[in-house]
């Protein structure tokens, strides 16, 4: 029994309509093309030959998490991390997503363009769709992640794909990419809110959410933080937090434990 007839219907009724919700709310609007303007970064200065030097190799540490993420699953240590050896799998996507992503953003940020944009944003939407797999696993049960896998990674893809195919054709939507990338990270707040946890390590999940959520209004905030003394731009800002957050993923596997019978199982006390 891996938990998944034990769970609240009223909860999971909450957790899915989040879900809807943000989707219909992103869904709603008009179409969402990509905006020329957002190559245009603060920081395009050049260094050791390396153009936009700062937003390349910003994302080095990308290759470091991916790399050693993928190094611990296919080493001999990962079994005490997982009560079913199916769960790894979601996780072996995070981690081939992170380092992908090391190399897709530095090839975009080489030489900035919607074309090489594609790069950048496909692996990203691996490292969405399988922490919103890996967590509702724990939440939810592994028959659960197991179910959403890979309905929820080819989505994850076909948004970038979509997204890309429409502004080839000139009918570019972004709609279904932020639904993919900010929709689970609304709703997995509330997952961690209303289910226990069959790990340790409970909050390191809500360490993931907050560090990406700084690393969103770094990004934002791009122009305004390198104006402060033009030493670092938010975008460089934004890559390191990100890393930092996949950086935390990989302590929460490395770290956690399942919890034993007996063990108190309240979804945000840290263990």
């Amino acid at each position: 029994m891996d938990g998944s007839a034990r769970i609240s219907a009223w909860k999971l009724g909450v957790f899915l309509l989040v879900l809807a919700a943000g989707a219909g709310l992103i869904l709603s609007q008009g179409a969402i093309p990509q905006n020329p303007a957002f190559h245009d970064f603060a920081d395009q200065r050049a260094c050791l030959g390396v153009p936009h030097f700062l937003n390349s190799v910003s994302n080095l540490p990308f290759l470091w998490v991916g790399a050693a993420g993928l190094l611990f699953l296919f080493g001999p240590d990962w079994p005490p991390s997982f009560q079913k050896p199916r769960e790894r799998h979601a996780f072996i996507v995070l981690f081939t997503g992170v380092f992908l992503t090391g190399i897709g953003s530095t090839y975009y940020h080489l030489h900035p363009t919607t074309e090489r944009l594609f790069w950048d944003r496909l692996p990203l939407t691996l490292v969405f769709g399988s922490f919103f797999v890996a967590v509702c696993a724990d939440r939810l049960g592994p028959r659960a992640g197991s179910g959403l896998f890979l309905p929820v990674i080819f989505l994850s893809a076909a948004s970038v794909v979509y997204w890309y195919w429409g502004e080839r054709n000139g009918s570019g939507d972004l709609r279904p990419y932020a639904v993919v990338q900010f929709c689970p990270m609304a709703a997995i707040p509330v997952l961690l809110l209303l289910f226990a946890s069959r790990y340790t390590c409970r909050s390191h999940a809500l360490w993931v959410i907050g560090i990406y959520a700084l690393a969103k209004v770094a990004e934002e905030m791009d122009r305004p933080v390198y104006a402060l003394g033009h030493a670092v731009s938010g975008h460089t800002l934004k890559h390191l937090l990100a890393a930092w957050a996949t950086a935390w993923i990989l302590k929460m596997v490395r770290e956690r434990r399942p919890v034993s019978a007996g063990t108190s199982k309240s979804p945000l006390v840290p263990a």
